[in-house]
């Protein structure tokens, strides 16, 4: 491991510059985000639908159609996060919630490990969005959220992936 050079420091991540040496002996240096892991969950109701999300980002700009997703807290396990999120953005609580995947989000710049799960028995409840949030809930036929993938309007990598993946396990 290397020496990491602080470049930047927030609530949920930090930015660093590691070095490096070669197998040839240079030394090279990459900017990298340093992340704690985040949690996607599909959340399939009895009818068949599934609870998605439209979610304003920041960073885009505008609202994003996603599932719910968010990052784990220091000390806690991915379930209990995807638990938490869950409800929190779609006021909905999992009777089951089973683990699909892990993947890297983006490896070439960011450590950020995305677990997915797939949450069924869904009691509705209130949700609790914290400040910033700009969450509505959007519930689709199953059929109708992978056409929203084939046509662009889901657009939202770890959504993709996550709806994907349990469509090929389902």
């Amino acid at each position: 491991m290397s020496d990491d050079e602080l470049l930047l420091e927030s609530a949920r991540f930090r930015v660093v510059r590691r070095s490096r040496r070669s197998a040839d002996g240079r030394e090279y240096t990459k900017d990298a985000i340093l992340h704690p892991g985040a949690v996607a969950v599909v959340p399939i109701l009895d009818s068949g639908q599934v609870c998605l999300i439209r979610n304003y980002r920041l960073a885009v700009e505008r609202a994003l159609i996603e599932v719910p997703a968010g990052t784990l807290e220091v000390g806690e396990p991915p379930e209990a996060t995807a638990r938490r999120e869950l409800a929190e953005e779609t006021g909905y609580v999992a009777g089951e919630l089973r683990h699909l995947t892990t993947f890297y989000m983006s490896p070439g710049i960011l450590n950020e490990r995305m677990h997915v799960f797939v949450a069924t028995g869904l009691r509705p409840g209130p949700a609790t969005r914290e400040l910033g949030e700009e969450i509505d809930n959007l519930l689709v036929a199953w059929e109708e959220a992978l056409t929203m993938i084939r046509d662009g309007r889901i657009e939202d990598g770890k959504t993709i992936a996550a709806l994907l993946f349990y469509d090929k396990l389902r």
